[in-house]
């Protein structure tokens, strides 16, 4: 385990804290492989019955790193999500497909179908990748002050790779949230039954480890088929092969940035990418 992210024990609720505040926690490659250790760890410990995922600091997460010192998208670690060639001295398409399949559609899936409930504990930011990581969680309890959004439209890319934003959020808010790329904040995010509840800032934690406690007293095998069952109901919805398609437009988008401009991410950086959400 890495000091990008931390891992603690309440009881019966394994506490995971992203653990990069002074980049809002964006995630580079290391924190997307000590997260995977941290939940895997957490399902094998019998003692954990939830899990807790939250970010340290001011934010939840601003998202995929794009453009901090240590995004670190070269280095390579232990596959675990897909079974398919690194993408680490690889080049073009061949490169980021097998990296994006790997590190955001593969992970967040593989976190969603986790035997255990988890709940995402949101304050702050939750951009994009964020998003992504919120919606692998069964549930979200959301501080007042949390807001989210998907600006990545203004890359020319249709959404980020984990594309739940249909079942999420509903087609009509799906598509308001993907056109305009404007934030919008916890309460709103109440209303269209993304996020289960809203809380003070400062009730934020406690808030949500009761809920995780009440959770945890319930028999774990029957936690694990109540989420099978409702996660199978949305697949039969068309979630898996929807996100599977638009996986598919995604890189549809990188290459066409790239023929037309020598750059997938359309000349959008960091800074670009933060006013363009607000």
């Amino acid at each position: 385990m890495t000091d990008v992210v931390l891992y603690e024990r309440r009881g019966p609720v394994a506490l995971v804290t992203m653990n990069r505040p002074r980049y809002r926690n964006a995630q580079n490659s290391a924190m997307t492989y000590a997260l995977d250790d941290a939940i895997t760890r957490a399902v094998d410990d019998d003692d954990v019955a939830v899990i807790v995922l939250g970010g340290a600091g001011e934010h939840f997460s601003a998202g995929h790193d794009i453009g901090t010192p240590e995004r670190d998208a070269d280095t390579e670690f232990p596959r675990r999500a897909v079974t398919w060639w690194t993408h680490v001295e690889k080049a073009g398409a061949d490169r980021r497909y097998a990296r994006e399949m790997e590190v955001y559609l593969g992970m967040c899936r593989r976190w969603r179908e986790i035997p255990k409930p988890a709940v995402a504990m949101v304050q702050g930011a939750c951009i994009a990748g964020g998003l992504m990581l919120a919606w692998a969680c069964d549930l979200i309890v959301a501080a007042e002050d949390a807001f989210f959004a998907d600006p990545v439209v203004r890359m020319g890319i249709p959404g980020v790779e984990y594309f739940a934003h249909p079942w999420v959020l509903g087609p009509r808010m799906a598509k308001e949230v993907l056109f305009t790329g404007e934030r919008f904040g916890a309460l709103r995010a109440y209303e269209i039954g993304m996020v289960n509840r809203v809380v003070p800032r400062a009730e934020l934690e406690t808030a949500t480890l009761a809920l995780a406690e009440k959770i945890a007293g319930m028999p774990p095998f029957g936690l694990a088929l109540a989420k099978r069952a409702v996660n199978l109901c949305e697949d039969q919805m068309g979630m898996r092969s929807g996100m599977d398609a638009v996986f598919g437009l995604h890189h549809v988008a990188h290459a066409h940035n790239a023929e037309v401009s020598a750059d997938p991410l359309a000349g959008m950086d960091a800074a670009a990418m933060r006013k363009a959400a607000q």
